[in-house]
């Protein structure tokens, strides 16, 4: 093996979460970018690289993946708490959004949830909002790998105030950050079947499809969504999409909470991925996803925390403990979803949904090298009979290290890229401004 950059000793390896065993001791050798070597410590003959990281006393896993987010929503974290979901966007967050979005907000504010999700262990989001060129910079500049995604909208949006020109903005966001950036991946989000039309969403869909990129969409969120779709429609969310031919391999429906078997029966025969963002569903009440039917089916689901204004966090280990144990009173049975299925949607799974499977959520030669190390030594993880603990027990305050394409953004808990202090004293100027705005 040819002299690593980066060389992890001594953890606890677990390469591929939900599957595969650990190794104890083991290590990860990291070369220009990538995994280059890893196993047990006993066959390695010297304990030699660039530099050398200890993880005794951790557990080296692939980096988390938040399958959805609305990163530049952190300026809008406790705005209008405890609200149904109609209420909350169309009363307070849409006209939030029209005053205040922009270029310069969704930067810093991004900047803001990158720092969250990456101390937290969190080494690649998918992003859907507005001027995400802004949002594009601002992963980029924090070190994490994002597959940031232009919204589509049928109303006047910002950056976009003639809703005619929405494909186009989209098309001008993806030629300008197509292998522009090796940790930004453009794609398209169109924002739900209800507040785009068919004429809007075919034409998203064909431009994702041209460039061969996903397609996110908010799908059955909340019982009303579906009523309404029916009523106007006489089809479920799901069905009018299939019926449009939006849905692939290559479109990821997030949310999926009213969907019944034939749903998910049409979602599974045409490839498309999900994601769940549980604790928001639990939050606004939209009910819960099925996701043991959804596994069942042989869907590929990702985790998700959703935006910092429905969640109200970006911390994946307290996504992955609510997911699970939300599911064992959906059923009302203690094995309905195991930690390890759970695990595997916010790392492996949830690579394969963003269209990265191999290359992200796995530790095996050749994937990209994005590994967090959790410090396993915390007497809420003691004594650690197993990789579940992650699940139930591990906080995102657990994370020691973390790695993105091979380059340390996270060591001993300290983010090295950016300084939180000043994004922090940014967003909350612009914080003091809306409520100047909202007495």
């Amino acid at each position: 093996m040819l002299t690593p950059d980066i060389l992890l000793i001594n953890g606890l390896v677990l390469p591929e979460p939900g599957i595969s065993k650990v190794i104890e001791p083991g290590y990860v050798a990291v070369r220009n970018g990538r995994i280059a070597a890893l196993g047990p410590m006993a066959e390695l003959a010297a304990p030699q690289g660039r530099e050398v990281i200890d993880a005794r006393g951790g557990v080296i896993l692939p980096g988390l993946i938040n399958g959805h987010c609305h990163a530049a929503m952190t300026l809008f974290r406790g705005l209008a708490d405890d609200l149904p979901l109609l209420t909350w966007l169309h009363d307070h967050i849409f006209p939030a959004e029209v005053r205040l979005v922009n270029p310069e907000m969704v930067y810093w504010c991004s900047r803001l949830a990158a720092a969250e999700m990456l101390l937290s262990g969190t080494t690649c989001v998918a992003d859907g909002y507005f001027c995400m060129e802004a949002a594009a910079r601002a992963f980029a500049d924090c070190g994490l790998r994002a597959v940031a995604a232009q919204g589509v909208i049928d109303f006047p949006a910002p950056g976009v105030p003639d809703p005619a020109d929405n494909i186009k903005a989209a098309a001008r966001f993806l030629d300008d950050w197509l292998d522009r950036d090796p940790l930004v991946s453009p794609a398209v989000f169109a924002h739900s079947p209800y507040t785009c039309s068919a004429r809007t969403l075919r034409a998203a869909k064909d431009l994702a499809r041209g460039r061969e990129i996903p397609l996110f969409i908010h799908v059955a969120e909340t019982r009303e969504e579906k009523a309404l779709i029916k009523d106007a429609l006489g089809a479920s969310p799901v069905k009018h999409l299939d019926a449009l031919g939006i849905l692939d391999e290559r479109t990821v429906c997030i949310h999926c909470v009213w969907v019944d078997e034939e749903d998910l029966a049409i979602l599974a025969r045409r490839g498309a991925g999900i994601v769940i963002c549980p604790q928001s569903h639990l939050k606004l009440a939209s009910g819960t996803a099925p996701l043991r039917g959804m596994l069942a089916g042989g869907l590929q689901v990702a985790l998700g925390t959703d935006g910092p204004a429905s969640n109200n966090g970006l911390d994946l280990f307290r996504e992955m403990d609510v997911c699970a144990k939300v599911q064992k009173v959906r059923d009302l049975d203690p094995v309905a979803v195991r930690a390890g299925e759970v695990l595997a949607m916010a790392t492996g799974m949830g690579a394969g949904v963003l269209g990265l499977a191999g290359q992200c959520g796995v530790l095996r030669e050749g994937a990209l090298a994005d590994l967090i190390v959790v410090d396993r030594q915390r007497p809420h993880l003691q004594p650690f009979h197993g990789p579940d603990l992650l699940v139930y027990s591990a906080r995102g305050s657990d994370v020691r290290t973390v790695l993105v394409g091979g380059r340390p953004v996270v060591r001993d808990g300290c983010l090295l890229t950016m300084d939180p202090a000043e994004t922090m004293v940014r967003v909350r100027r612009m914080a003091e401004t809306l409520g100047r705005q909202n007495p």
